[in-house]
């Protein structure tokens, strides 16, 4: 996955109803990780945490899902954890689905904010994707979220564009089915022209299917 693809998957979780079980995954799955990665981790065959609501990816990151206003001490229960440690984990992560927290352990760099705006901050979490970064990357977060709702807002609807290419045929068909059943080729000629122009006329009012 890309950085865009990354954030289109990460507004879209912070979107939805917050689920205290299935937050972690989530999160996981917005940066890449497969469904059977993810299966393991929650079948407990790979998640090695010791905090409660807890779940640790090996070399990766240590989330834990609290009771509302627990955020702070879960944040520093992941810190602490031994088990953060000897998992070489890079990031710790706590939210109650109000409040979202999270350290980078090598930088000491953090996030705290209201969970409905930590989409802004997924640029510090993108080497859970494999993506190096640098801290110019990391602030231009913006930029990539606008590159985004671009990207939503001018790629035409699948299917419009289908709409638009029946639309097209459909007539095509019609012009020529009228050029083999008149009687004349001036009148068949004459009638494509005119049929030409309603032909655009319909098919430009269709653009904004």
């Amino acid at each position: 996955m890309n950085a865009v693809e990354i954030e289109q998957a990460i507004s879209e979780l912070a979107e939805q109803p917050f689920d205290r079980t299935e937050f972690p995954f989530a999160f996981l799955e917005a940066f890449g990780n497969k469904a059977t990665t993810t299966k393991k981790l929650r079948t407990g065959a790979s998640n090695a945490s010791d905090v409660p609501g807890g779940v640790l990816q090996r070399s990766n990151i240590h989330i834990a899902t609290c009771a509302p206003g627990a955020v702070d001490e879960t944040l520093k229960a992941l810190r602490e954890s031994p088990k953060t440690a000897a998992a070489k984990a890079k990031f710790i992560l706590a939210t109650d689905g109000d409040q979202f927290q999270a350290e980078d352990l090598a930088s000491g760099e953090t996030v705290a904010c209201p969970y409905a705006e930590f989409p802004d901050h997924f640029g510090v979490f993108l080497p859970l994707a494999g993506i190096t970064t640098v801290k110019q990357i990391r602030e231009s977060t913006f930029d990539i979220r606008a590159t985004s709702r671009l990207n939503k807002l001018y790629e035409p609807p699948r299917d419009c564009r289908r709409l638009q290419l029946l639309r097209r045929r459909s007539l095509y068909e019609q012009d020529n089915e009228q050029v083999f059943t008149r009687g004349s080729c001036t009148s068949g000629a004459d009638d494509i022209g005119s049929r030409g122009g309603l032909s655009v006329a319909l098919v430009g009012r269709g653009v904004g299917c």
